[in-house]
């Protein structure tokens, strides 16, 4: 099968995926083989190319994966051969942890994820425990279910963590693949969303999906907002993200790294008041299971442009410069 390999840490500028002839995984006892045919491209893989994420090397990258099941292992019982299903960046956890038990899977000291521990999706073919896969609501095609999977489901934990109830303001900071998602769920939960973000490019598309304020990371809406969002992997909006804040709210950094350093904070100005700080580690298979039938049924169609498999690096240097609209897809098949 082909494959997209990462083999050492390097700038994503120096095109370091190598397109390269893979055998075909055969599934072991439990797990499914898939025939892929498309994978979202995320920010994640930026991280993990680049080294702020470390990935167990040699790698193939991508875990917002749809395709086919293809082959069966041993006493498999959830799927059958033909059925199209998702595969996110959880890949396995231990099931028998406090975590685990306590519905914080996300937080398993033994975490697997896909396409950072195990070979992900920038390929024909990948291989997922059944437990850990998920079917994909007909009303989506394969490029835009892709990034409900990552860019969706994360955004899905982040509003839940957040505490945004109906009626409340809602900030985005960052407007790529996943915020413009949540924008989408935000709206239907009858929150008033303001959007911040560096790209003309994308103010346009936040207008279009409805956002009720656009402006830049550093300007000031005309209120505070209850809650925000930070999607950027710039540490210094978080600071701005914290001075828009209302007394009592609460900001939730939804990435995995900061590029740069979070300033030092005025407590005083910026946290006093009761505000509080809370990140998104990974996701559960739950964050999976409720979002996917909630996006068929608000329907959240996300904004995809689409690349060849061979275009991974192209794709990937796109991301880092901030030029792609919505969220980036390699078609597989």
């Amino acid at each position: 099968m082909k494959a997209q390999i990462l083999k050492e840490i390097s700038p994503i500028e120096n095109r370091p995926l190598e397109l390269v002839e893979l055998p075909i995984p055969r599934p072991r006892s439990g797990e499914i083989r898939v025939k892929i045919s498309a994978c979202g491209v995320c920010h994640t893989e930026l991280d993990e190319i680049e080294g702020r994420v470390q990935p167990r090397l040699p790698i193939v990258l991508g875990h917002e994966i749809v395709g086919k099941v293809e082959g069966l292992g041993s006493e498999v019982t959830k799927f059958k051969i033909g059925d199209r299903v998702g595969i996110a960046w959880i890949h396995s956890t231990c099931g028998k942890c406090h975590f685990c038990q306590g519905g914080n899977e996300n937080l398993c000291p033994e975490f697997q994820a896909t396409g950072c521990h195990a070979n992900g999706g920038y390929a024909q073919y990948t291989v997922v425990s059944e437990d850990f896969a998920y079917l994909i609501p007909h009303r989506f095609t394969d490029s835009q279910a892709a990034p409900l999977l990552c860019a969706g489901a994360i955004g899905f934990r982040g509003l839940r963590l957040s505490g945004i109830k109906p009626g409340q303001t809602l900030g985005l900071f960052g407007f790529g693949a996943s915020a413009h998602i949540v924008l989408q769920v935000a709206k239907y939960w009858g929150c008033e969303v303001h959007v911040f973000t560096r790209s003309e490019q994308h103010r346009n598309l936040a207008k279009e999906l409805g956002a009720a304020w656009v402006g830049r990371t550093e300007d000031d809406p005309a209120q505070r907002l209850q809650c925000v969002i930070d999607f950027t992997p710039a540490g210094e909006t978080v600071p701005n993200a914290l001075r828009v804040l209302e007394k009592g709210g609460r900001l939730v950094i939804a990435v995995i790294r900061k590029r740069s350093p979070i300033p030092p904070l005025d407590y005083a100005q910026l946290l006093w008041d009761e505000k509080e700080i809370k990140s998104v580690a990974n996701i559960t298979r739950k964050d999976a299971q409720d979002f996917l039938p909630l996006a068929a049924e608000i329907p959240i169609i996300p904004e995809v442009r689409e690349f060849e498999l061979e275009e991974a690096n192209d794709a990937l240097v796109l991301l880092k410069q901030g030029k792609i609209q919505g969220a980036a897809v390699l078609r597989v098949d």
